[in-house]
């Protein structure tokens, strides 16, 4: 199984007039998610306000696979992980809590910037340190298949 990284229950706010969730709520809870990760990497809000470095969505590939509906509880796995000396790979599964069932998939290339100057970095030893430990830790319970952008890393 991949790794949990948040559940979250759909309020009514994040429905829209066809009685299901907006198609931005999921990329918001995606990042609820994302956010979990980056804060273990050492890249999430604290990193960003105290040492001017963050990533940066650059593309992602999102599908929407079942309706989420006013008071479902989805939970959201990271399904793979993997990065170079600038970029982070990563794709995110939403599921629903009670059924089990696949409610979307988001698949996310990220940069790494320096805020400072606002232009592409390279990761510190550190969290490249954190993340190699990270992968070496979860990627037996990783997935590889269907990934569109893991030619984008230069390793």
């Amino acid at each position: 199984m991949p790794v949990l990284l948040t559940t979250k229950k759909i309020i009514k706010e994040w429905t829209d007039y066809n009685g299901h969730m907006n198609l931005s709520y999921y990329i918001l809870i995606f990042d609820m998610g994302a956010e979990v990760i980056l804060s273990k990497f050492k890249m999430g809000e604290h990193s960003a306000k105290t040492e001017k470095k963050s990533t940066m969505v650059v593309e992602t590939h999102t599908t929407y696979n079942q309706e989420v509906k006013e008071g479902d509880e989805v939970d959201v796995f990271l399904s793979h992980f993997d990065h170079d000396n600038k970029r982070l790979h990563y794709k995110l599964e939403m599921y629903d809590k009670i059924k089990n069932t696949l409610s979307a998939t988001t698949e996310v290339l990220s940069l790494y910037i320096d805020l400072s100057v606002r232009k592409v970095s390279e990761f510190e030893e550190e969290k490249k340190t954190i993340m190699n430990e990270f992968i070496s830790k979860y990627k037996t319970q990783f997935k590889s298949d269907d990934l569109k952008f893991s030619n984008k890393l230069k390793k």
